[in-house]
């Protein structure tokens, strides 16, 4: 959709994406090591006997932070649109690192029992609040710094540095897994990650704190055309758009969180590799994604949205199944290939997401729109993604069952773009 006529950017372009994606680093550090350590996580928050109802429960908890984020999409979404996206950004990032702070100072079920988990879950809950205002207001802010034929360059450094986040997470676990040794890693060695998210969340604040605000909104304020109830606002005239995102968002959360976390444990616990290769193909698969997302993003500029999200979903529809039997063989380096080729389909799809979301909405209304069915969608079917696929393990006794999970999620966003997504870039949007 069009937008408005904006001033110039004053502020030079690496200046925004360091604060936006600083603090983008943070929520996704503070999000993915939890299910990073979820095995580990799985052995100290609840009673010994059974490893995969433990696994499960751990699963269970990191999907109840998700729960909790479409209303924090419903809440800091049409805030954003209200009082700025730079102020809503600096106040989530400061949340999402204090409870992260949290979870590395509770004590374990050896020490307080059943307290323990409670706790965890009250921390991800507070956590997943806060991470429902993040990506929307994170997005629109880069979105509305862009020049016109750079929106899915910029917009893509989102997802940059949210992987760059996982590569450093993962990297981390695998640093003092290997240093440390597993002994260590199970008593004490898990808090290290989560202590590190106080600083980290504090320089955040920081860099989010120096910035402007956008373009569009500055543009908004001087025309006094700030919508004034943008939540009412948004669901009178953003309902289809609103579901075409949903759609589009299915596929986003369940790759991204069946490879940030699930696949960890995944090829550790279920098809026996140590815990050194599990951390390693999730690093090598994290900072491949990370290389290629912004190439992707330019791609996207020159050649549409479409082409990109039609070759990331329909990769995962048709390769999610080869994938998953050829990590099953059993060798480290064809399970990193493995993870890489479905690395690389989510690169593609990411590439494009963005700059599409964006330009669903104008900008009155667009980090709510965005915000709202971005998180429900992520919530379903992203939040669930890593206890789904472990129980349909457990239920089936069939390793490879998780990949028609993740088939059926690439052919819902495939229909999607098919369907209701209208090219906004490239040679067929400027003819």
């Amino acid at each position: 959709m069009p937008t408005s006529a904006v001033a110039a950017p004053t502020v030079p372009r690496s200046r925004v994406l360091l604060a936006a994606g600083a603090g983008h680093f943070v929520e996704w550090f503070d999000m993915g090591i939890y299910g990073t350590l979820s095995t580990i996580i799985a052995a100290n928050f609840f009673a010994k006997g059974d490893p995969t109802a433990a696994l499960l429960s751990t699963f269970a908890i990191f999907a109840a932070g998700f729960v909790v984020r479409p209303l924090g999409g419903l809440f800091f979404g049409p805030l954003a649109d209200r009082v700025g996206r730079q102020k809503v950004l600096a106040l989530v990032v400061l949340i999402t690192s204090g409870s992260t702070f949290l979870i590395g100072v509770l004590p374990t079920y050896a020490t307080a029992g059943v307290l323990a988990p409670i706790l965890l879950v009250l921390a991800r809950l507070v956590q997943g609040f806060a991470c429902g205002g993040e990506t929307s207001s994170a997005v629109t802010l880069l979105f509305e710094y862009a020049k016109p034929n750079r929106r899915a360059s910029l917009t893509s450094f989102s997802d940059v540095f949210g992987f760059a986040a996982f590569v450093v997470g993962s990297g981390l676990a695998l640093l003092l897994t290997t240093t440390l040794g597993d002994g260590t890693m199970q008593d004490w060695g898990w808090r290290l990650p989560f202590l590190l998210a106080l600083p980290l969340g504090l320089a955040g604040l920081v860099l989010r704190m120096k910035l402007e605000e956008t373009p569009e909104f500055r543009d908004l304020e001087a025309k006094d055309a700030v919508a004034e109830s943008p939540f009412q606002e948004t669901f009178r005239t953003g309902r289809l758009a609103m579901l075409t995102l949903a759609g589009l968002i299915v596929l986003k959360g369940v790759a991204h969180w069946t490879l940030q976390t699930f696949m960890t444990s995944y090829l550790t616990d279920t098809l026996h590799f140590s815990a050194v290769a599990g951390f390693t193909a999730a690093t090598v698969c994290m900072a491949v994604i990370a290389v290629t997302v912004p190439m992707m993003g330019a791609l996207s500029d020159r050649i549409g949205r479409k082409p990109l999200l039609i070759v990331g979903s329909a990769g995962y529809v048709v390769l999610s199944w080869p994938m998953l039997w050829l990590m099953s063989l059993g060798s480290a380096p064809l399970a990193v290939l493995a993870m890489v080729v479905l690395g690389l389909f989510i690169a593609a799809y990411d590439g494009a997401i963005g700059a599409t979301m964006a330009e669903l909405f104008p900008p009155r209304i667009r980090s709510g729109a965005i915000a709202i069915p971005y998180n429900i969608a992520v919530s379903l079917f992203g939040g669930t993604a890593p206890y789904i696929a472990t129980w349909l393990i457990a239920a089936t006794g069939h390793p490879l069952s998780p990949a028609y999970y993740i088939m059926l999620a690439g052919a819902i966003a495939l229909v999607t773009v098919l369907r209701s997504v209208r090219e906004t870039a490239g040679p067929r949007a400027r003819g």
